[in-house]
């Protein structure tokens, strides 16, 4: 956070929680054709990757793109969410919108 003052942790993992919502991926096709939309794996806690753009944790995101659990999405992908009407889970966190895509079990 680029805040005048330090959130306490639990705080902003509270805040981050409570702006993660579902959303049509159509609705974010804007975000996707600006190159902000970054696809978090269903094994990565989407709050985890969330909490660590938000607070510039740059070790722990590296690890996850080197690990390829967080990533751009892919055209392929963007194009079978758009034609399935895919419902994601999503969270912004300036500039990127974090999405997440969980099976159903």
């Amino acid at each position: 956070m680029h805040d005048n003052f330090e959130v306490e942790p639990a705080v902003l993992r509270a805040k981050i929680t409570g702006e993660t919502a579902r959303i049509a991926w159509q609705d974010l096709q804007r975000f996707y054709a600006a190159g902000s939309v970054i696809e978090v794996d269903h094994a990565v806690d989407l709050i985890d990757v969330a909490y660590a753009f938000a607070t510039d944790a740059k070790e722990q995101v590296a690890h996850w793109l080197s690990a390829a659990q967080i990533r751009k999405v892919e055209p392929a992908v963007a194009q079978h969410w758009y034609d399935t009407h895919q419902e994601l889970w999503a969270v912004v966190v300036s500039p990127w919108v974090l999405v997440q895509h969980r099976p159903v079990h």
